[in-house]
């Protein structure tokens, strides 16, 4: 059963998540299981502010594809980027061939390695991609794109922060909530976000609501393997693999939306 989502946990989850001002009043393992419970309603608030820019432009006569650009900049900007920079280091981590430590070190540089460099074009080139063709179809279907790519991208998160998903190293967001999710929790908040991702793809069809539905759950499992891969390789889960696993749901879901 769901519980109301309590103050410390939305201020863990819009705190941590985005740049709204909110003030953080607890930074314990319980304020982060409650703020990664609460994951999805800081991407729903993002996902709104994106599709609001998309229809805004597209309402001033703005082509669908300057319309996709600001859409899938304004979660860059209300994070700081730090999704996208945690996909790259993960990225070069990955990519980097060496022993778990020495990857490690190499995601913690201010640098950005051909890897991550590479990755961060092509998935920013897909989501544009994903969203114009959503708007060309019709401006709701790209607003909803914005939408449930964004709480896909934050429910990503909450299912990495689950319960056996170890932290690869001691300090960092990636240790504050590593394993603080219960497995039912995630369960049911993935119920949760695909229920009501079909019931919003619902008014514009069924067709809409199956498509949707579906977007939520492919976008967790593409989540999910990267997300292994990351365990395997660096032995558990930092800031950046939590950024990876958000930009890869956020890109999967965009495109099955558009698929079909």
């Amino acid at each position: 059963m769901l519980r109301t989502p309590s103050p410390d946990g939305l201020r863990f989850a819009f705190g941590t998540l985005t740049v709204l001002p909110v003030r953080l009043t607890r930074w314990d393992r319980g304020a982060a299981r409650g703020g990664m419970l609460c994951a999805p309603l800081a991407g729903l608030a993002v996902g709104a502010v994106a599709a609001a820019v998309g229809l805004v432009l597209l309402f001033l006569g703005a082509a669908p594809l300057l319309a996709a650009v600001a859409t899938a900049a304004v979660p860059a900007a209300l994070t700081r980027g730090l999704h996208l920079d945690g996909l790259a280091d993960t990225a070069d981590g990955l990519g980097s061939g060496k022993p778990a430590e020495d990857a490690l070190r190499i995601m913690k540089q201010s640098d950005i390695g051909p890897f991550g460099v590479l990755t961060l074009v092509l998935v920013l080139l897909a989501q544009v991609a994903a969203l114009a063709q959503a708007y060309d179809a019709s401006w709701a279907r790209g607003a909803l794109a914005a939408v449930v790519s964004a709480v896909a991208a934050r429910l990503a998160m909450t299912v990495t922060a689950r319960a056996g998903v170890p932290a690869a190293r001691p300090e960092g967001l990636g240790a504050a909530v590593a394993g603080v999710v219960p497995r039912g929790g995630a369960l049911v908040t993935a119920a949760a976000v695909t229920a009501g991702a079909a019931a919003a793809g619902a008014f514009l069809g069924p067709h809409d609501a199956v498509r949707t539905a579906l977007a939520v759950p492919v976008a967790v499992a593409a989540a999910e393997l990267l997300l292994r891969r990351c365990v395997r390789r660096f032995g558990g889960v930092t800031g950046d693999v939590f950024g990876g696993v958000a930009e890869t749901a956020a890109t999967t879901a965009l495109v099955v939306m558009v698929l079909g």
